[in-house]
């Protein structure tokens, strides 16, 4: 989660500028979260707290209304509307972190795909031929 967070951050000022170099200044001055952090905070905050969805988009793009919204979800939360709007972008890929983060903290199931499938004591990366 913070790694997501971190790199919305740093991703922030790169995001329309076309960037093709991995030779930037990680936290420029202008940096700022975006949208993307907004919710995925309000995602992980349903996760950990069992709130609704909907109400806490709501709720987060109103404390942070100037995030930069795409135009279909500003133009769908502004409208005080309940019901999907039939979103086609990215937004759920920025998000998703947040799940995994929530149900960590929790003890929900993000993770134990990986436990319950290994039963090699030693890390992947160190594994010998037997």
């Amino acid at each position: 989660m913070l790694g997501a967070i971190a790199g919305d951050i740093i991703g922030s000022v790169h995001e329309y500028s076309g960037t093709k170099t991995p030779e930037f200044e990680l936290f420029h001055a202008h940096c700022r979260f975006t949208d993307d952090t907004v919710l995925a905070v309000a995602v992980a905050d349903c996760v950990l707290h069992g709130f609704d969805y909907t109400d806490k988009y709501h709720e987060y793009f109103h404390a942070y209304p100037n995030a930069g919204y795409g135009f279909r979800f500003f133009q769908w939360v502004s409208s005080g509307d309940r019901q999907p709007y039939n979103s086609w972008g990215n937004g759920s890929a920025m998000r998703v972190a947040a799940v995994g983060h929530g149900l960590r903290l929790i003890g929900g199931g993000a993770g134990r795909g990986t436990t319950k499938c290994r039963s090699d004591p030693q890390p992947p990366g160190r594994r010998t031929r037997r």
